[in-house]
């Protein structure tokens, strides 16, 4: 099963001029063409980088497997948190600490939580040393406030935490006025940021995913120590794909257009997907951020793998419970893939995304309605509902 929210962007043109048959294969993290426009694309979001301190890799799963092989001691996860992460580390055979989110929403720890939560683990004689966080969130799409990162990042280092910064959503933002930052912003020397492409600039079907280190010797020698894992592992782009990334990570006008174009109609179709499930009783925070919301359905007697169950039958489509992001099993809590409402077919997802109002397109709204329905059959099934708009209260309890 594939645990990553869907899109529902149609694959852009350009992607298939750009794959070169002939090139020939990449070398471990990446040749030197794709590192240079790794550290062009890191240096336009103001983290300046270079061949030394960047990695391209094909999967953000390989990616973070070789970060935490480089490091030593447990990861640290927010709860909930992206689905694929906590599996990538019990792999290496690490502990995962995890610690919740705090109400205002994101996938950041709160820092005080964070703080006993690593001061127990080490009374018990386990290791915590890397903190894995992401401000724009899987599985909810909400984004940190400023204030709260700052407190978890100096949280973190208080603790002497390590950080890898998943921003696979920061590009994904739904409105210019919501304030992103990055903890390499404010803990530079210590943070590592990791981005899958796959949510902006190359198809889903596509692994590819880059990592930016500190710009330090120390941040150096771990790049290295990734790269050896990625050679071992033979974890390397093909030199096809990476011909493509390549000019992706340039954003040309065509690209970011393209993505452009896609952050808007996520936006809308968002916001939309957000009516339909807290109309239908349901409480969420609204999305700010990707094409995902995470829903609490408030229904005594139901748990996350109920829900999941009778949701993906009711809609055809997998809807993941809460307990795959690490969340509690016993609450009846889901991720809505926003995306999945565009479209099934190449056809219809470009139809979406040519449409000046996305939301008239037949089976967009169709879709929009079939949301509304199950969520409300399921909610209703159980003499349990809401008024519209009920979910704005903050974080699913």
């Amino acid at each position: 099963m594939d645990v990553r929210p869907e899109s529902g962007v149609p694959v852009a043109g350009y992607w298939a001029r750009h794959l070169d048959v002939g090139a020939g294969a990449e070398a471990a993290g990446g040749g030197p063409g794709v590192l240079d426009a790794a550290g062009g694309y890191w240096a336009r979001r103001g983290m300046p980088g270079d061949a030394r301190h960047v990695v391209v890799a094909p999967g953000a799963e390989p990616l973070l497997l070789a970060l935490l092989a480089a490091a030593d001691g447990d990861p640290v996860l927010a709860r909930p948190a992206a689905a694929w992460q906590a599996p990538v580390a019990r792999l290496l055979g690490r502990t995962v600490h995890t610690v919740a989110t705090p109400a205002e929403g994101g996938g950041v720890p709160d820092p005080f939580a964070l703080l006993e939560t690593v001061r127990r683990a080490r009374s018990r004689g386990a290791d915590p040393r890397l903190l894995v966080l992401s401000a724009a969130d899987d599985p909810s799409g909400t984004v940190t406030a400023p204030e709260l990162l700052h407190e978890t990042c100096e949280a973190a280092a208080e603790a002497g935490l390590l950080i890898v910064s998943d921003e696979t959503y920061s590009d994904t933002l739904h409105h210019r006025d919501t304030v992103l930052l990055s903890p390499a912003e404010m803990l530079p020397e210590h943070t590592v940021v990791l981005a899958d492409l796959g949510a902006t600039l190359v198809p889903r079907s596509v692994p590819a995913a880059l990592a930016r280190f500190p710009r330090t010797p120390r941040g150096a020698a771990w790049r290295e120590r990734t790269a050896g894992v990625l050679g071992a592992l033979r974890a390397v782009l093909p030199g096809p794909v990476a011909a493509a990334v390549r000019y992706v990570l340039g954003e040309p006008a065509e690209v970011a257009e393209h993505a452009a174009a896609a952050h808007r109609l996520h936006a809308v179709v968002s916001a939309a997907a957000y009516r339909a499930v807290t109309g239908a009783g349901a409480l969420s925070r609204p999305p700010q951020a990707g094409f995902q919301l995470y829903a609490d359905l408030g229904v005594p007697g139901l748990d996350a793998a109920l829900v999941e169950e009778r949701l993906s039958a009711a809609l055809g489509r997998p809807v993941l419970g809460g307990h795959r992001f690490g969340d509690d099993p016993a609450e009846p809590r889901v991720r809505v893939d926003t995306g999945a409402l565009l479209g099934v077919t190449q056809t219809e997802r470009r139809t979406a995304l040519a449409a000046a109002d996305p939301l008239g397109v037949p089976h967009v709204a169709a879709g929009l309605a079939a949301l509304t329905s199950a969520f409300a059959a399921l909610i209703g099934s159980a003499g349990v509902g809401g008024p519209a708009g009920s979910g704005s209260r903050g974080r699913p309890a």
